[in-house]
């Protein structure tokens, strides 16, 4: 039996009880991720886009070799996970592109060999942010990608589980802002922003 092909999938809670973490064995996304807050956003992933075909999908968080799906409160996980589990795998064994191409940054791999300046303070917070919270926060079916940094505020994108996490705020406040502003000391606060 050929075991290269076979498809496994597990799941992982996550910190947001509407969001649970679909874990493959295979790469969806390799080296990005791609947020679908809605059905009208998923226009360019044809994966998002069968997901959301489920009546109590409500949002879904594509990456490296997991995707986190986000239900709708009313619906329980016990009754729709081997559903979901079985369209992911579905559209795994489908062999058909997850995301367009053109979702995906041309400079991607440009970016990724650049490393920051120790003397920037962006490039600090984002080399932390890159070693410490990052794989964390993926961890728990989510990212976290930094947006700005000016007087002293420190803003930044919560996808995937993250979004609508109850935690996410204790996370941001006490974790995230706690390492940012002994690590950096221009650092005063480190804010979410909706996107």
């Amino acid at each position: 039996m050929d075991t290269a092909n076979i498809i496994e999938i597990y799941t992982e809670m996550t910190p947001n009880p509407e969001s649970v973490k679909f874990i493959t064995n295979k790469h969806i996304l390799p080296n990005f991720q791609l947020d679908f807050r809605t059905k009208e956003l998923a226009s360019g992933s044809a994966m998002a886009k069968a997901l959301f075909e489920i009546p109590f999908v409500n949002g879904v968080f594509i990456a490296n070799n997991f995707v986190t799906i986000t239900k709708k409160p009313e619906y329980d996980w016990f009754e729709i996970t081997p559903e979901l589990k079985e369209e992911v795998k579905k559209f795994l064994a489908s062999g058909a592109k997850p995301v367009d191409d053109a979702l995906l940054p041309k400079d991607l791999l440009a970016n990724e060999n650049q490393p920051s300046t120790p003397t920037d303070i962006e490039g600090k917070i984002k080399d932390l942010l890159e070693k410490y919270v990052k794989p964390a926060i993926q961890m728990d079916g989510g990212h976290i990608e930094f947006r700005s940094f000016e007087d002293g505020v420190v803003k930044l994108s919560l996808q995937g589980s993250c979004s609508g996490c109850p935690s996410s705020t204790l996370t941001l406040k006490s974790g995230i802002e706690g390492l940012l502003k002994r690590m950096v000391p221009e650092v005063e606060t480190v804010e979410a922003i909706a996107e």
